[in-house]
């Protein structure tokens, strides 16, 4: 697909998702997915994102999974400008924060370390797990680079779907995709 194809796709759904009427009725099923989905995992360290541009926010629910077992931690990214990938440094509620180069809150002065399970941002989605991100590649690069590679979930509100997506040459399919509907794939 094109990359203007691509660009004026993430602009339409970027503009739909923020202007959804029962966005926070989607919110609040995606919180109950993910929380659900998450009990069964055995991961104890999983990288996440700080939402931007109406994203579904999966802090809450990475919270309470964190206070269900000893030694389990969340991570949000910091970006290596010079690798355009991500590090993960911890994360917890009231964590100090400071805003990165794209004026989002990362995580001041806490411990790196490597996720065994990363939770990816969609602004859309396809079918096998394929991800429509913003473009930049840092979590393909990051996902790519960590070895063992972690287990990719991304999460998108089901208007993100696009039947006709498909993966671009450097782009990773997910492991597994929740929606506000539940879980949309999982790899087998």
């Amino acid at each position: 697909m094109p990359t203007d194809d691509r660009e004026t796709m993430r602009a339409r759904l970027i503009a739909a998702r923020q202007a959804l009427p029962d966005r926070l009725e989607r919110a609040v099923q995606l919180q109950a997915a993910l929380r659900a989905w998450l009990v069964g995992r055995q991961e104890t360290a999983i990288g996440a994102y700080w939402p931007i541009k109406g994203e579904f926010d999966p802090l809450p629910a990475l919270f309470r999974w964190s206070e269900g077992g000893e030694g389990r931690r969340i991570g949000l990214p910091v970006v290596d400008r010079e690798s355009r990938s991500l590090r993960f440094h911890v994360w917890y509620p009231g964590c100090p924060t400071e805003l990165d180069a794209y004026d989002i809150p990362k995580p001041k002065g806490t411990e790196v370390f490597e996720p065994q399970m990363v939770l990816l941002p969609c602004v859309g989605y396809g079918p096998g797990g394929v991800r429509l991100g913003y473009g930049g590649g840092f979590y393909d690069r990051t996902v790519a680079a960590l070895q063992p590679r972690p287990y990719t979930v991304g999460l998108c509100y089901s208007n993100g779907f696009l039947p006709m997506l498909r993966a671009g040459a450097d782009e990773l399919a997910l492991d597994a995709l929740l929606t506000d509907d539940g879980l949309g794939w999982q790899r087998e």
